[in-house]
């Protein structure tokens, strides 16, 4: 089994986690760019002088995707996420409803998440949306099929699990799930922004993240690690499934 190692960086805005993938030939894929990232991953990806091929999205939420273009640009890589979250990327707080705006301004600090991204000194209407995208999977289906995407070494399954939004995806790398905002440790993303549906989400939870292997690891992107076997057991929202 190939090497990997996973960098984390925690962003300032809700602590969305983002993970820098490695493989043992220096490959890396980079997943969910939250506010605020890209200077510390451009020094981890200069001082070990990896390769990028990617900048991965487990979903469409700017709290996951604010620095995704703007890192996109500096690595020379393309944005990917599913083609079922990719309008959000062009409208980052809007498509949040309560959480977002709610009709005002891009840049309206009055917003919960505007006001968090300003609080980190980050100007709010400084968001530049990814110029190179390439979406997988298609707009509208319950759940798409697993889309392999080839990304340097590294041989990444895309599988669709929608119920926070509409793209949510999983990312299987050997015994590694990240999950995104579909399962935490303890809990999993809500349901209730536009886009989410609690019923499609327990179908997420059945049919998708009960079947993975037990001794799959769970790296979401806020929180720490767990693994599906401690989530079966300790997990109240996979526990009564």
């Amino acid at each position: 089994m190939r090497a990997m190692q996973v960098i984390t960086i925690v962003s300032a805005v809700f602590g969305a986690r983002c993970s820098v993938l490695v493989d043992d030939d220096g490959s890396c894929v980079v997943i969910d760019a939250g506010a605020g990232i890209t200077d510390d991953v451009l020094a981890v990806v200069e001082e070990r002088q990896l390769s990028p091929a990617a900048v991965l999205a487990t979903h469409g939420h700017v709290d996951h995707t604010w620095d995704a273009g703007p890192l996109s640009h500096a690595l020379d890589v393309p944005v990917v996420l599913h083609a079922a979250d990719e309008y959000r990327l062009a409208d980052p707080f809007g498509t949040l409803g309560l959480l977002g705006t709610s009709g005002r301004p891009a840049h309206d600090p009055s917003g919960p998440l505007a006001q968090a991204i300003a609080a980190t000194g980050i100007d709010p209407s400084s968001y530049v949306a990814p110029r190179r995208v390439e979406p997988f999977g298609a707009v509208g289906d319950v759940r798409s099929a697993d889309t392999v995407l080839e990304l340097g070494a590294l041989r990444v399954v895309a599988r669709h699990a929608p119920g926070h939004t509409e793209g949510s995806t999983l990312y299987l790398v050997g015994p590694l799930a990240f999950t995104g905002d579909v399962l935490f440790a303890g809990s999993i993303g809500r349901t209730d922004l536009p886009g989410g549906d609690d019923a499609t989400m327990q179908r997420t939870l059945r049919e998708v993240v009960t079947t993975l292997p037990p001794e799959t690891v769970v790296v979401p992107g806020h929180g720490p690690t767990s693994d599906i076997a401690t989530e079966l057991v300790h997990n109240p929202y996979l526990a009564r499934l």
